[in-house]
């Protein structure tokens, strides 16, 4: 029985080191061009007049010009007309080499050119730090090296 229980306690004994040791290398490179973009809002049609001493038998405004004239002769006066076009809808647009050659611009609009890659570029290494070449506007570049060492006992 002594015997027995000799062989079985091997089994719960715990031995005097346990480590374990775990070792991550990550290397990222990332490249990006920023691409053309339009953004226009249509604005429409406005026409006000406001003025004194003045009186009309029609009103101009977005049809054409209205007819005016002087209240009381000899008197002084006052006039003001504006008059601002409605856009016109644009149903397309055409991108070429990443850069919009003739934008259809509305009244309120905010346009992006498209970036240049040239010579931008990335590589991974297995012995090093990643590397990245500049490229040209509205590029860019990112590369990382990411190490990590974990020991347990």
């Amino acid at each position: 029985m002594k015997r027995l229980f000799l062989a079985f306690s091997l089994f719960f004994v715990t031995p005097v080191s346990a480590a374990e040791i775990t070792s991550k290398i990550t290397d990222s490179v990332q490249l990006g061009v920023q691409g053309a973009a339009v953004q226009s809002t249509r604005i429409g049609a406005s026409y006000s007049v406001s003025g004194t001493n003045i009186q009309s038998s029609a009103f101009g405004g977005v049809a054409g010009a209205g007819t005016y004239s002087i209240n009381t002769a000899g008197q002084a006066f006052t006039f003001s007309e504006s008059f601002n076009a409605a856009d016109v809808d644009v149903t397309s647009q055409t991108v070429t080499s990443g850069q919009i050659a003739s934008p259809n611009l509305y009244g309120d609009s905010v346009t992006q050119i498209g970036g240049e890659k040239g010579t931008l570029a990335g590589t991974l290494s297995g012995t090093g730090v990643p590397t990245i070449t500049a490229g040209g506007s509205g590029t860019t570049a990112t590369a990382q090296r990411s190490i990590e060492l974990s020991v347990f006992k």
